[in-house]
């Protein structure tokens, strides 16, 4: 027997396991992907929150501004636009926002960040900018993940099911056992 003809059954094999295996992953990851997608799993765009007018006071009377979140999340590129309609000038880390007008932050960086804040009671706001699920973290997650799963069924599929010329011939010499009873 040839040597190509000799492993050919293997590569048959390696090849049937690696296109179930490439199905089961990308099912199973899509599956997973729809269960625990986020609000980070966009398009970057443009975020918005607006002060309403009496914020200040407000916050200094120590209650909570029902529209004014204690923390929001981003993805890698949004822009976060603060629209002011309080009469009086806010603060948020880097932002000065005087009464009636607007400032915007580009979030390029993913990172968690923790910002002053003159318009929240607890006089800071999180901020979480993540890197956006995309296409090309899918395809990665696939190329992982389908030829490590593809080798091990592989192996176990040998182990269970193996591919054995030697035993073949013995099964095909051995006559069945004539019963006398």
């Amino acid at each position: 027997m040839s040597k190509k003809s000799k492993y050919r059954p293997y590569f048959i094999r390696l090849a049937i396991v690696f296109v179930i295996c490439f199905v089961f992953v990308e099912i199973f990851n899509e599956i997973t992907f729809y269960f625990q997608k986020e609000s980070s799993d966009r398009a970057p765009q443009v975020v918005q929150i607006v002060i309403p007018d009496g914020t200040a006071a407000r916050v200094a009377a120590g209650e909570s501004v029902p529209s004014i979140p204690d923390g929001l999340t981003f993805v890698e590129g949004d822009i976060f636009e603060v629209i002011n309609l309080d009469n009086t000038d806010h603060q948020l880390g880097p932002l000065w926002i005087p009464a009636g007008a607007t400032a915007s932050l580009a979030m390029d960086i993913p990172e968690k960040l923790t910002y002053s804040c003159s318009f929240s009671p607890t006089r800071y706001l999180n901020l979480d900018v993540r890197q956006p699920t995309t296409i090309v973290t899918r395809i990665i997650a696939l190329t992982v993940a389908v030829p490590t799963l593809s080798a091990l069924v592989f192996l176990y599929s040998l182990a269970a099911l193996p591919l054995d010329e030697a035993g073949k011939k013995k099964k095909e010499n051995q006559s069945p056992a004539v019963s006398n009873g």
